[in-house]
């Protein structure tokens, strides 16, 4: 009986032994994983000097070419880990992402966003949930874009109007696209936001009134130069006592020139609502059915929506008319299917399903030229694994589109733009298609609808109006704006209408 006894404690102790084991493997299973491979530095600073260019997507580029697709690197006293991959882009986007969805911004960023008080910066929260249902319901949904589609369309025909009269008025000078098709995008931007394109608005707190340009510089282009703006306390937290004044000043008086700007342009349409016409517009929508905002909230979700009209489309549009202008032989192959498709008619969003080379001009587009190339960075609230690495809680994840749209293992001749790799069968086009560029998941871009209308029908009808062909020197003039890969300079270009 004794022995019996004995041995049954003896087994109960084995098994109890098993199943801490077990559970201690469960609960902690990414201690066996190695760690993340990291990029030699140097002591205090890592490696911020191998940044120094201020194009990050490329330097993480190319360390993968050495390290491999995830690797760690040192910014003072954080570190970051890279993925510069499709398939770890999507895991940590998707599979990983209850680990990994907070947003980690910088100082400038900080400020600019109003602490993330917008769709695309926000954490994935309530508040994320409810603005972003608000934006696809007005601005960017399926049926929103029905309602917007005169915009678009207006748009599109003031553009090819102006480009008709360059050429009549100086047929011999190159035309600047930039300067044309900036100002129309953000018109309809304006339109979506609050209704109506504005041509000029006084600002009493910036001395008077301002004109179109100049709403478009302080909403648009100097926050754009502004959120890439480097404050060396963002890799040194601990230092941030420290002031930084000629940064910190910067930052605040574009903060609050946008913000002065915004008031006047809303005021406006308040004093619209309250003489009893109402329009089709987000700020109505917002007024009306989103009166849990306050008023800097409110402000910066219509700012939302005008900024990020207004640029990133402008982006993919300017460089897929350089790759064509530059290219005649694909030029011609896209004029060939547009009249094939569209005969004598002006290419309509109803056409764009029926024209599949279109379509692999604009994804081969945002695969070489990624208007958004590096994710903004996220922070790892969890231990968690990516690619069969450990990662521990407090890192930062930096997603560098531009890497994953460049990576040889994936990608025939990646540098090379070549719209025909979207035709090929040998793709898988359901999961291609996107190159990243507009994200994945629960956090996928609300805007890439919106963004493939306007892209898609624009390169149609400019190509099917005009040849082009680049300005002297325009092959060479590919430079880009800091972390971005906004041109550096307008496009300039030749046209001639055809036949």
């Amino acid at each position: 009986m004794e022995f019996l006894t004995l041995l049954t404690s003896v087994a109960l102790g084995a098994f109890s032994l098993l199943l801490f084991s077990f559970l201690v493997r469960c609960l902690r299973p990414h201690q066996a994983l190695p760690r993340v491979p990291a990029v030699p530095g140097l002591p205090l600073i890592g490696n911020l000097l191998q940044l120094k260019e201020k194009k990050p997507y490329k330097t993480f580029t190319q360390m993968a070419q050495k390290y491999g697709p995830i690797f760690s690197i040192r910014a003072g006293s954080s570190i970051l880990i890279v993925l510069n991959s499709t398939n770890l882009a999507k895991e940590a986007l998707v599979t990983r992402f209850s680990q990994i969805s907070s947003r980690k911004l910088s100082n400038a960023l900080k400020i600019l966003t109003f602490d993330k008080c917008m769709v695309a910066i926000s954490d994935y929260n309530e508040f994320h949930k409810t603005i972003k249902r608000h934006i696809l319901t007005n601005v960017l949904g399926a049926n929103a874009q029905k309602r917007h589609r005169i915009h678009r369309e207006n748009m599109i025909g003031n553009i090819l109007s102006q480009l008709h009269d360059h050429v009549k008025i100086t047929p011999d000078l190159a035309a600047n696209f930039r300067t044309i098709f900036a100002s129309e995008l953000f018109g309809l931007a304006l339109k979506q936001a609050l209704g109506c394109d504005v041509e000029s608005i006084d600002v009493e707190e910036l001395g008077g009134t301002l004109t179109k340009q100049d709403i478009y510089k302080i909403l648009v282009v100097d926050i754009m130069e502004g959120a890439i703006e480097v404050d060396w306390r963002d890799f040194f937290p601990y230092l941030k006592w420290i002031p930084n004044r000629s940064m910190e000043k910067k930052i605040q008086s574009l903060y609050v020139r946008r913000r002065f700007v915004m008031k006047a342009l809303l005021n406006e349409q308040r004093r619209r609502m309250a003489s009893g016409k109402e329009v089709n517009c987000y700020f109505d929508y917002l007024v009306t059915e989103a009166k849990e905002l306050t008023e800097d909230q409110l402000c910066m979700l219509i700012w939302e929506t005008i900024i990020e009209t207004s640029d990133t489309t402008l982006v993919t549009t300017e460089w897929a008319m350089y790759e064509l202008a530059k290219d005649k032989s694909r030029q011609e192959r896209l004029y060939e299917e547009l009249k094939n498709v569209c005969g004598q008619e002006n290419v309509t969003e109803e056409h764009l399903a029926k024209l599949p080379y279109l379509g692999a001009v604009f994804h081969e587009t945002l695969r070489k030229h990624s208007p958004a190339p590096i994710v903004p960075l996220r922070i790892v609230q969890e231990d968690t694994q990516l690619g069969g690495y450990h990662i521990p809680a407090g890192s930062e994840i930096a997603i560098n589109i531009y890497g994953c749209n460049m990576d040889k293992d994936r990608w025939e001749e990646p540098y090379e733009w070549k719209p025909e790799r979207f035709l090929d069968e040998k793709y898988d086009t359901l999961d291609l298609y996107k190159t990243m560029a507009f994200g994945a998941g629960k956090r996928v871009c609300a805007g890439s609808l919106q963004a493939s209308l306007i892209a898609g029908i624009a390169i149609g009808r400019l190509v099917q109006q005009f040849e082009w062909k680049l300005g002297q020197g325009e092959e060479e003039n590919v430079d880009t704006v800091g972390l971005t890969t906004h041109r550096l300079h307008p496009l300039l270009v030749k046209i001639k209408p055809r036949n």
